[in-house]
């Protein structure tokens, strides 16, 4: 561990440069600040000041689930008896490559990856009681982490917030089952129980950094968002935040179609036919790992999040309906072009509504000028995630306060492609962490829309309403019948009739029975 040293002159040696005939008083260099100490439950950690923020980063909230914990439950981590450097990022999960990546990690994916960053004003007193943030990325389940530039907690804790990022198990690491896991229940959701397990950590132990243990607002985008739906419904996670926001998470089933436990341990068999489970555990990492990202993640041999019982008790929207879901604040968007294009072939994707084509395409494409790249990017963003929102918002609102939202404004480039925001785009506003995103170059015209975007879902966390702080437009709550959406353009945020109702009416009334 490396500390700043920092060269003063004694006073035997500033008394003497004083008495000689002309001698000048070279000014001291300000010394640099002190390294930020906090205390955990597992031992001491030194972090890093930068402005008004203090970071601790790679901070293990579990036991490395490597050897004999390989697809078991996370275990507490080990202490540590001197202080323990929390300036770097621990591993990023084991992941094959995602190039295509807008937010592309920034460490060497490995299996030993269950660490934490916790980002604080540096001023914060312990047990100051402020919010928390605990944010959870996306990646589809396989790739993702941390360390993306993107996802930095400063501006977060700039503003009043103690920031706690996490990482989790992926691909079959995080989600597997297998027949010689029966003795452990087959296997399971590894991955939701490392967030859960890190959201525990969170409440032994943020009232260190001067966070509120009982004001967590939870939040996650795409895959993270969709580990929200989980978070509301699980018994596990009950009483372990007091909030949540979801970013992308879909809500229907048909979104990330989950199987049984059952089936998944028919599919984990298929890619290791025979094997025990001492002889799983022995497989060298990537093997386990092997070609699966976002682009591959559609293949034999991986299952995804399955239906547990304990983690997941059914898709989103059933369990919403259900009243199972968590009773919470809850914040709940989308993105204006949030899709994922399939083909870009105009007749294939209007053959996908059988005796409906006609619907779509005077709904899609009525002047029949619709690039296929923008029908593609709109039919899945309606399908995926936009219909989802408001189902799941209208279903939760007799319960809890909901608040819908659609992020709609695009940097230039993305918008003459895709026609709006595509999947993920929002999460540089919503971190004000423009100057971390990799592509599109940046543009004086995003800040604005960076600075409102982030204001709200600061003002969710400290208030439990996105509109709770001064300066932000009124933002109601949802209604069962809700037509409405709070929509966050470059003109600023505003309530107003949905401009996609139309078609999001019409995705509703196909998928109704």
């Amino acid at each position: 561990m490396t500390f700043r040293k920092t060269l003063m002159l004694s006073g035997l040696m500033l008394a003497g440069a004083l008495s000689l005939p002309g001698a000048t008083l070279a000014k001291a260099a300000p010394a640099a600040p002190a390294a930020p100490t906090v205390m955990v439950a597992q031992g001491a950690l030194v972090g890093a000041v930068e402005g008004t923020v203090a970071s601790f980063k790679g901070i293990p909230y579990a036991a490395p689930p490597v050897g004999d914990l390989r697809w078991r439950a996370p275990q507490p981590a080990a202490a540590w008896s001197a202080p323990r450097d929390a300036t770097h990022y621990g591993h990023d999960c084991a992941q094959a490559p995602f190039p295509p990546d807008a937010a592309p990690i920034r460490t060497q994916p490995a299996e030993d990856c269950l660490y934490l960053n916790v980002w604080k004003p540096a001023g914060a007193a312990a047990n100051a009681r402020l919010p928390v943030m605990v944010w959870v990325h996306g990646g589809g389940f396989v790739n993702g982490g941390t360390s993306p530039a993107v996802y930095s907690g400063a501006a977060f804790a700039r503003d009043g917030v103690v920031l706690v990022s996490l990482n989790y198990r992926l691909g079959r690491f995080g989600f597997f089952a297998h027949p010689a896991l029966k003795d452990e229940g087959l296997g399971g959701n590894f991955g939701f129980l490392d967030q859960i397990a890190a959201l525990k950590w969170v409440q032994a132990n943020v009232a260190a950094f001067g966070g509120d243990p009982a004001n967590v607002t939870v939040f996650g985008e795409s895959a993270g968002g969709m580990s929200m739906h989980m978070l509301l419904q699980s018994p596990l996670a009950r009483g372990l935040f007091a909030r949540a926001i979801i970013e992308s998470g879909g809500g229907r089933d048909g979104t990330l179609p989950m199987p049984t436990m059952a089936r998944a341990a028919k599919i984990g068999a298929d890619f290791a036919p025979g094997l025990d489970a001492a002889a799983l555990r022995a497989l060298p990492e990537e093997k386990v790992t092997g070609n699966l990202s976002m682009m591959t993640m559609a293949q034999t041999g991986y299952s995804g999040p399955m239906v547990d019982g304990q983690t997941i008790v059914g898709a989103s929207n059933d369990a919403a309906a259900a009243g199972i879901d968590a009773p919470v604040p809850v914040m709940i968007g989308a993105n204006s072009a949030d899709g994922f294009p399939m083909t870009t072939d105009k007749a294939a994707i209007f053959a996908t509504y059988g005796a409906d084509a006609d619907k779509a395409r005077a709904l899609y494409d009525p002047q029949g000028t619709t690039s296929g790249l923008i029908l593609g990017t709109m039919t899945s963003a309606d399908r995926m995630f936009i219909e989802p929102a408001r189902t799941i918002a209208r279903t939760l609102a007799p319960r809890q306060p909901v608040y819908l939202y659609r992020f709609a404004y695009a940097h230039p480039e993305p918008l003459e492609k895709m026609g709006g925001a595509p999947h993920a785009s929002e999460l540089p506003y919503v971190f004000d962490s423009l100057a971390g995103r990799t592509t599109p170059k940046a543009i004086a015209a995003e800040q604005p829309v960076a600075d409102l975007t982030h204001k709200m879902w600061v003002a969710f966390a400290k208030t439990g309403r996105p509109d709770g702080l001064p300066g932000l437009a009124p933002w109601p709550k949802v209604t069962p019948t809700d037509t409405t959406v709070h929509l966050i353009t470059a003109a600023g945020a505003t309530q107003v009739e949905d401009p996609y109702r139309a078609r999001i009416d019409f995705v509703e009334q196909r998928i109704k029975p």
